[in-house]
Formats: C-alpha cells, sequence, structure tokens
C-alpha cells in the first residue's frame, strides 16, 4: 500500500489555492500557460489521465468548466490519482501510455504525481 497522504495534500491546498483566486489572477498568464486556470486544468487533465491508466479504463475527455471550477477539478483528480495509487502493492508497475511516460512503477507515479502538483503551485505562486 502507497501513502498518498503527499499528494491528497498538496493537491487540496493547491485546489484551495485556485478557489480563492480573484478573477484576475485566474486569468493572469504565466510562463506556457495562457491563464493561471489553463496550467491547473492541464494539471488536473494529466493527474485524471494517470489516474485512468493506473485503474487501466480507457483514455476519457477531461472537460473544461471553466476558470472558476478549475479548483474543484484538480482537487477531483488529485483525489482519483490518491484512491487509485493506495491500494496497489509496493514495487507495483503502471501500465501508463506512453503519452504519460510508459510503464512505471506505482511509487514512481505518486512521486511524479506530488512533484507536479509542487510544479505547477510555484508556477502560478
Amino acid at each position: 500500500m502507497h501513502d498518498v497522504q503527499p499528494l491528497v495534500e498538496a493537491a487540496d491546498k493547491l485546489a484551495d489555492r485556485f478557489r480563492s483566486l480573484p478573477q484576475s489572477k485566474l486569468l493572469g498568464a504565466v510562463p506556457g500557460y495562457d491563464s493561471r486556470a489553463a496550467a491547473a486544468l492541464a494539471l488536473a487533465r494529466r493527474l485524471a489521465a494517470l489516474a485512468l491508466a493506473v485503474e487501466g479504463g480507457p483514455e476519457r475527455e477531461f472537460p473544461d468548466a471553466g476558470a472558476f471550477a478549475v479548483g474543484d477539478q484538480l482537487a477531483v483528480a488529485g483525489h482519483d490519482l490518491a484512491a487509485a495509487l493506495e491500494g496497489l502493492p509496493e514495487g507495483a508497475e503502471v501500465a501508463l501510455p506512453e503519452a504519460l511516460g510508459g510503464p512505471a512503477d506505482a511509487s514512481a507515479v505518486l512521486a511524479g504525481a506530488v512533484a507536479a502538483v509542487g510544479e505547477t503551485a510555484a508556477l502560478c505562486a
């Protein structure tokens, strides 16, 4: 079993930050993205795609529900990935598609997700 608490806490903290941002900040550009909301949506889409891959499900479209929903989308995607990873045994390999980096150890997927949340948090500070 994996300790997914760092992912849950990081995703929740960043989601709360996005929920409290004013429109001007949400829509403000950051390096590589048209807006902070777009950066958060890209992260949420990545976390959701990882969760689906861990669960062995088919790829699905992750909708853009607008700048004011991105905090909630980020929280849901982070929790979904945490739930998918939590039950996997130590050393389990996850069959990620090449677009997500190819097959990886579940621990590496978890560490990468926590790092990605941190990178987005720093980018959108």
